[in-house]
């Protein structure tokens, strides 16, 4: 029988600031501080790094056994084919990626991804045994509400093509409002909005509900359990800040030190 899934999970983009040489030795400084920490050791979080495409291969092999998982910030939509420049979940499901971001804000701004991509790229990954990492988000403040109406709407519309493809799904709460803020979301807005949507993604086991957009330290803790885990941004790009949100989970969790 497979060991349990870590009811946790942290995870880190580095979007495209950091070069080569920079990725790689930030990960090494991540794999040390991973490989004794107790959040880690004990099963209880699980800690995923999304790279640019050029490091993929390396910290996929870097990782190992280590338990951290390695995943892209993209993929195309078709498997194969004359698609110029696209990278297809064929080719990051044979090099050892367990990840793939679909649907960021990012993505829809600046390179018009519209639903039906994103539910074409969603579709992707689960067929090629990638889990996705949907984000999901209302693009201004407003209630709670408005909030989870928004996200159901975009989540569903992700899932069109999808319904027959099995698989879990890490679906990422970020306010577009909040991301690259300087606080995240309040509290109870983000605890209300995750727990309603943890409803939606119950029809999928091992599915999780985590919540990016300025997360940092001390945001685990207030979100009282409604939310799985953290997506987080620039600021784990400090690997002793990463510690911190590691030490937090650990704290809040009960693992003993």
């Amino acid at each position: 029988m497979p060991a349990p899934r870590p009811r946790v999970a942290i995870g880190v983009s580095l979007k495209m600031y950091l070069g080569p040489r920079r990725t790689r030795e930030w990960f090494d400084e991540v794999l040390s501080l991973a490989a004794d920490h107790p959040a880690l050791a004990s099963g209880t979080a699980e800690l995923f790094v999304l790279p640019t495409f050029t490091e993929l291969a390396a910290l996929v092999a870097a990782a190992g056994d280590t338990g951290i998982a390695v995943g892209a910030q993209d993929l195309s939509w078709e498997d194969q084919g004359a698609y110029t420049g696209e990278v297809s979940g064929v080719a990051l499901r044979e090099i050892g990626c367990r990840y793939v971001e679909v649907g960021h804000a990012e993505r829809r701004r600046l390179f018009t991804e519209d639903d039906r991509i994103v539910a074409a790229k969603l579709a992707a990954a689960l067929r090629n045994q990638l889990e996705p990492v949907l984000c999901v988000g209302e693009p201004v403040r407003g209630t709670v509400e408005h909030a989870v109406e928004v996200c159901r709407a975009q989540l569903a519309s992700a899932l069109v093509n999808s319904a027959s493809l099995p698989g879990p799904i890490t679906l990422a709460y970020e306010p577009v409002w909040a991301i690259g803020a300087a606080e995240p979301a309040p509290h109870e807005h983000v605890r209300a909005v995750c727990a309603a949507l943890r409803e939606d993604v119950a029809g999928r086991p091992g599915s999780r509900v985590i919540y990016g957009g300025s997360a940092g330290p001390g945001l685990y803790s207030a979100l009282g359990g409604d939310a799985d885990g953290l997506f987080l941004g620039r600021f784990a790009h400090d690997p002793a800040a990463l510690r911190r949100v590691l030490d937090e989970v650990a704290e809040v969790e009960g693992v003993p030190a």
